[in-house]
């Protein structure tokens, strides 16, 4: 097995260095697709322990550490000599990364990602050029685009339609030739000679965020299990309750998955922040540790585009 690793690990870095010469920033994964070096943060006690995003001169910044520097690379990945995988961080120059994920449903009573993603195009008249595609193990696929410089595309789960998500800003893909518990990633056949396309101006308006809202203060929330979010004047956030219950209601196998879902969801509502507890405490209640909770929400939020 370890024999097996470190054939990996040299695999994942060569793959790494390719994709950092044709200037796409990357990072070592593990074998779960997370970034395979901890936050050097991880222990701190104070209340906001992930405004550092590398300043400190350590790794373990996630996508923050991404390089095209072949040396950094290197050293990354020689930091963490168990790391199986690579990401390719989104939104960066040159290429400013834009990935569309599409994922595969297993549930009759929704389109399939594809023909969502299809149905979108003829309702607002653009076409994907041919691009990268990258298969996934669970039979996914990413579609690699490249965003104009005077625009930042967010990170957002199911938004654009369901099983569609998208990774802009402050997101990664994880890169062709990467290992992970499920299996391997490729290229799709015929695109590998490909650049990524440029983003169709009308499915770029799509994944834009919406103008900000003015209004009052932050949002509020009170705690307990299925807590309430309020919007700072007196109002409800009809979401909040509804976020935490959906964690509740999670059974074995799901759990993470829930969580992570809901913290996406309360992140690019604007109420991250202020559902933490809450879902803390619901994920508490379905069994998963403190721990684990934590780390799949700050998953969430920096695939959000977030700093919890």
């Amino acid at each position: 097995m370890a024999t097996t690793d470190r054939q990996a690990t040299t695999l994942a870095l060569a793959h790494a260095l390719s994709a950092a010469e044709r200037g796409l920033a990357v990072i070592p994964l593990a074998r779960t697709k997370l970034p395979a070096l901890r936050s050097p943060h991880r222990g701190a006690s104070t209340p906001q322990p992930f405004t550092c995003h590398g300043e400190c001169g350590r790794f373990g910044h996630g996508v923050h550490d991404a390089s095209t520097d072949p040396a950094r690379v290197r050293a990354l990945f020689a930091a963490a000599p168990w790391a199986t995988g690579y990401g390719i961080a989104c939104g960066l120059p040159p290429h400013r990364l834009i990935g569309v994920d599409l994922d595969i449903r297993r549930d009759d009573a929704e389109p399939d990602s594809s023909t969502a993603l299809r149905e979108l195009a003829l309702r607002h008249l653009f076409t994907i050029p041919p691009t990268v595609v990258v298969l996934t193990p669970s039979g996914g696929r990413h579609l690699w685009l490249t965003g104009p410089p005077d625009h930042v595309v967010p990170n957002s789960a199911g938004r654009l339609a369901p099983g569609i998500d998208i990774r802009g800003a402050g997101g990664y893909l994880v890169g062709p030739g990467s290992r992970t518990h499920h299996g391997t990633y490729t290229t799709a056949p015929g695109t590998s000679h490909l650049a990524p396309a440029p983003c169709p101006p009308a499915l770029l308006r799509l994944l834009l965020p919406p103008p900000a809202r003015r209004g009052g203060g932050g949002p509020e929330v009170s705690g307990g299990r299925g807590g309430t979010v309020s919007d700072g004047r007196g109002g409800a956030v009809s979401d909040g309750r509804g976020l935490v219950q959906f964690v509740l209601a999670a059974h074995e196998g799901q759990r993470n998955t829930r969580l992570f879902w809901a913290a996406c969801r309360a992140y690019e509502n604007g109420i991250g922040p202020a559902l933490l507890a809450p879902l803390l405490e619901a994920a508490r209640a379905t069994g998963l540790t403190d721990r684990e909770a934590r780390a799949t929400i700050t998953s969430a939020a920096r695939m959000t585009g977030h700093h919890p």
